[in-house]
């Protein structure tokens, strides 16, 4: 015989109280008795989890005095309960409360106790206790209840009793069963999104980050971290949100952080290298499910999305890249037929959103598509239409979902997870069946440790045996199996109130139009389709759910930096023209100042008074096209014909190929003032005195070259400059030789105040007042 252990120095006794009569203490007790469970019991460790003939059972925890008074003398008691017949009892179990004498079983009491002479108000005590298993008295294969008691007195109450007890479950298979479960576990890697859609303008298009979080669950002991370390251990099957894999793939390089309205450059590269390498290593010969890109939550689709035009269109697109980028990463070929939705909660809707992404089965769980059996049937069965649900089992999926960083909470998760693999091996313990496990999204790394203690303990194969995925899809159905898909009405209300609103499909579509628009005139369209493409994604993540701020945040600030881009290529603001004739051209300049090249651009012009000004011919509009390279300007050059003196307010407008309003219209007023009779009279004149005075420096010449003699003293020097200081002739459209007068040619010197072409993108300043333009 082993005698227990206590590993903590005994408090001292609490004295003894004097002798009552039996009514008198009774009623004392009535009035001052503390509450039943004031003792907390907390079982930290049992081992083995599955013991086995010959085995030593160790149990092992703290007791603490919730209660007023001191408990002593007091006893830690192992309880052996009864064996449990159905999955039904094991729950009911576990939600028991306090202490019920006959259903907790009797203590095994002898060497198999722990002696506490005293535990003072809100004093824990630690205990371990070696049980040998064959002492428990096991009559048979099964689950049984297995309790931790403390037995005590207290002033108030000074005789023995149960002040508080810890159950758990002790699953008993020595020898292998005739037909074992088939067990699928899932494994997630899924997180948040952390990539921003901003990149730098260098050929890597260096990624922007919204904040260098994701390195905390990179790094050793992270959340992401352990999942990898432990599922490489484990036979689960591999869910992954290609996202993050491309969100990691992006921090092994440089990349920037957001700090608040600065970038800082980003430190993490090996800790995103190592966690990569390991990845691939890990998933190397396992089933890799690949979720759509981004994760993007169907049911808030289904249900909220629909109502916006276009939402949908995103989904196989999605899923496309999802498969492409799985592969191109961790080099293994994923599966991109399952849809996942929240907690495996469905509705007809939600069906025929995952299939339009071309999923032909759906990841469902036990409480949305409930069964009428006595026993968990295959997790396939046929639901309509070529589509097959895969059903988890709603106990076994939840089994760790609390806090599982308590040592008491893990333990005591990880034995009825157990418990329940073995009940239900027993409930059809001839037939051999499918069963899978689709645990939380993203489990901490605490749960993660549970759910791998738990798949470890299974590694004996005695009732279960591993599986993937694509075989449990593929099994046989049960006959009786629920094969109705529940209505609108049944989904939960509280998976319902959680879903991404309205709004974000009415942002996504305003965002993707945008992006349709912009990119339409780029030469090189994927520097910006790809990141924001991505981003437009993250916008619609299962990971948004009960963020509504921060998901409207990440949202608002992609389609923020996509408009700033669009400013960047712009009409430069034009000040008024004075037209001094019949005809001109007018100067309009387009400035781009990204890192790549426009094109495909139409800039329109339209006079809003043709009858006093036309353009480009006899038309109140002309068009021209626009091509700019990355960082210039260009003047575009329209052709204009005035028919009548006044003010004629004119509107210059980027447009798209397909016709779209492309940025802000730029207006400007244009002054025109036709040349009248007089005017061209004294013209006339001017002109007759250069005739005359060239006749007569001519005759003096001539004169003076019979004579012999030198020029005349009123002989103008040869080459210098004619009356009126004139250079060639008037200013006007065609005067200049070296203007290129093309549609659409960049403005000469012919043109003053138009800047001249293909200046740097930071010479943005606008032409001067009063700009004249002479014919």
């Amino acid at each position: 015989m082993l005698a227990a252990l206590l590993t903590m120095p005994p408090a001292h006794a609490a004295p003894a109280a004097p002798q009552q009569p039996a009514r008198l203490a009774a009623a004392n007790a009535a009035a001052k008795a503390p509450e039943r469970g004031s003792v907390d019991v907390a079982i930290d460790t049992l081992s083995p989890n599955t013991p086995m003939e010959g085995d030593t059972l160790t149990v092992s925890g703290t007791v603490t005095n919730r209660g007023k008074e001191t408990v002593g003398p007091a006893t830690v008691d192992v309880r052996l309960g009864s064996r449990m017949s159905s999955r039904g009892q094991i729950d009911a179990v576990a939600k028991r409360g306090a202490f019920r004498s006959g259903a907790d079983g009797e203590a095994l009491g002898g060497s198999y106790r722990v002696r506490i002479p005293a535990l003072p108000s809100g004093v824990s005590q630690d205990f371990s206790l070696r049980v040998p298993v064959d002492e428990l008295g096991l009559d048979g294969e099964g689950v049984y209840q297995l309790g931790v008691t403390l037995s005590g007195r207290t002033p108030s109450e000074p005789y023995d009793q149960v002040l508080g007890i810890e159950r758990t479950f002790l699953p008993w298979q020595p020898e292998a069963t005739e037909k074992k479960t088939q067990l699928t576990y899932l494994w997630p890697l899924v997180s948040s999104a952390h990539l921003s859609a901003e990149t730098g303008t260098d050929d890597q298009q260096t990624p922007v980050f919204e904040d260098d979080k994701l390195a905390a669950e990179l790094a050793p002991g992270g959340r992401l971290e352990r999942l990898v370390s432990l599922g490489a251990e484990l036979p689960v099957t591999w869910v992954i949100d290609p996202d993050l894999l491309a969100t990691v793939e992006a921090m092994t390089n440089s990349y920037q952080v957001k700090n608040g309205d600065q970038q800082v450059a980003g430190k993490n590269q090996a800790v995103a290298e190592r966690w990569l390498d390991s990845l691939e290593k890990a998933v190397q010969g396992r089933k890799v499910v690949a979720l759509p890109y981004g994760d993007p939550d169907l049911a808030s689709l289904a249900h909220r999305g629909k109502e916006v035009s276009g939402s949908l269109s995103h989904l196989r697109p999605a899923t496309d890249v999802a498969e492409t980028a799985v592969e191109t990463i961790l080099h293994v070929k994923p599966s991109v037929d399952f849809a996942w939705p929240v907690d495996g909660a469905v509705d007809p809707s939600i069906v025929d959103v995952a299939t339009s992404a071309g999923a032909d089965k759906i990841i469902a769980r036990g409480d949305s598509l409930r069964d009428d059996l006595s026993y968990a049937p295959n997790a396939a069965r046929p639901i309509g239409g070529g589509t097959t649900a895969v059903v988890s089992d709603a106990s076994l999926s939840t089994a760790f979902q609390g806090d599982m960083t308590r040592a008491d909470s893990s333990t005591l998760a990880v034995q009825q997870f157990l418990a329940q693999t073995l009940a239900l091996t027993h409930q059809q313990p001839g037939k051999e069946r499918n069963i899978v496990v689709a645990p939380q999204r993203m489990p901490s790394a605490a749960q993660a440790q549970s759910m791998a203690t738990a798949l470890r303990a299974l590694s004996a194969q005695r009732w279960s045996q591993p599986s993937d995925l694509v075989a449990a899809a593929a099994a046989k159905p049960d006959p009786g199996a629920a094969t109705q898909v529940p209505g609108e009405r049944r989904y939960p209300g509280r998976l319902r109130a959680a879903e991404l609103p309205v709004a974000t499909y009415r942002d996504v579509r305003t965002t993707q139009e945008t992006l349709d628009d912009f990119a339409g005139i780029l030469t090189q369209p994927d520097r910006v389709v790809t990141p924001f493409g991505n981003a437009i994604d993250r916008g619609m993540s299962t990971s948004w759910r009960g963020q509504a701020e921060a998901a409207n945040g990440y949202r608002t600030g992609v389609l923020r930096h996509l408009k700033n881009l669009t400013a960047e290529v712009q009409l430069i603001d034009k000040s008024d023209l004075t037209l001094s004739g019949r005809s001109a051209t007018i100067p309009v300049t387009v400035q781009n100042q990204l890192v790549q090249g426009i094109d495909r651009l139409t800039l329109r012009l339209t006079s809003t008074k043709p009858t006093r000004l036309k353009l480009n011919g006899d038309s109140s509009v002309a068009e021209l096209p626009v091509r700019i390279d990355g960082g210039h300007s260009q003047s575009v050059k329209f052709t204009a014909s005035a028919a009548a003196n006044g003010r004629v307010p004119v509107t210059a407008q980027l447009f798209t190929p397909d016709g779209k309003r492309y940025g802000r219209p730029m207006t400007f007023t244009v002054e025109v003032s036709e040349i009248t009779p007089t005017v061209m009279l004294v013209i006339a004149g001017g002109f007759l005195l250069l005739v005359l005075a060239g006749v007569r420096m001519y005759t003096q010449r001539k004169r003076a070259a019979a004579d012999g003699g030198g020029e005349a003293d009123d002989a103008p020097t040869d080459g210098g400059p004619g009356p009126e200081g004139g250079d060639g002739g008037p200013v006007g459209a065609g005067s200049d030789s070296a203007e290129d007068d093309r549609p659409g040619a960049a403005s000469g010197p012919g043109q003053p105040s138009d800047p001249a072409p293909d200046t740097a993108a930071q010479s943005t300043a606008a032409p001067g007042q009063g700009e004249k333009v002479d014919r």
